[in-house]
């Protein structure tokens, strides 16, 4: 699954067909009509509040979609490092620094072993630490060769 580009819609329609639910249930679970059921599958993006539906509806985190896209292409900065003394607090909620699913590094091995990017290219475009990268190599396919 590339997460690069998400059409939202797309891959709701996609999850509606693999669990073979029925139109009437998903009109009444989400208060629209097929119109505009139909209408949501052929839109890009869509409210959180639909997509909250959509999750519990269909029993899949739509959400978990953005939040690995943000991890891959976004990470998050180093705000305030070496500032010392100019740390600023936030009253948002705080989360872990470097949060790798094993879909990400999954999907990063492969890249790495089909020749598709090389160790530099990963660690430039995603801003993977050489250490994390190398330390993935050395888990996994010790993992793969015991296999």
């Amino acid at each position: 699954m590339n997460v690069k580009n998400i059409h939202i819609g797309s891959l709701i329609k996609q999850k509606v067909l693999e669990n073979e639910i029925d139109q009437v249930r998903i009109c009444n679970t989400l208060k629209c009509s097929e119109t505009e059921i139909e209408a949501m599958y052929k839109e890009e993006n869509i409210s959180t509040a639909f997509l909250l539906k959509w999750s519990k509806l269909l029993k899949y985190d739509f959400f978990r979609l953005y939040s690995q896209h943000i991890i891959l292409y976004a990470p998050q900065s180093n705000t305030g490092y070496n500032q010392i003394g100019k740390v600023k607090k936030s009253k948002m909620p705080q989360f872990r620094k470097n949060i790798y699913t094993k879909n990400i590094i999954d999907f990063i091995l492969e890249l790495l072993e089909k020749g598709e990017k090389t160790e530099l290219q990963i660690i430039q475009e995603y801003r993977i630490p050489k250490t994390t990268l190398h330390s993935w190599l050395n888990k996994y396919s010790k993992q793969n060769s015991e296999n």
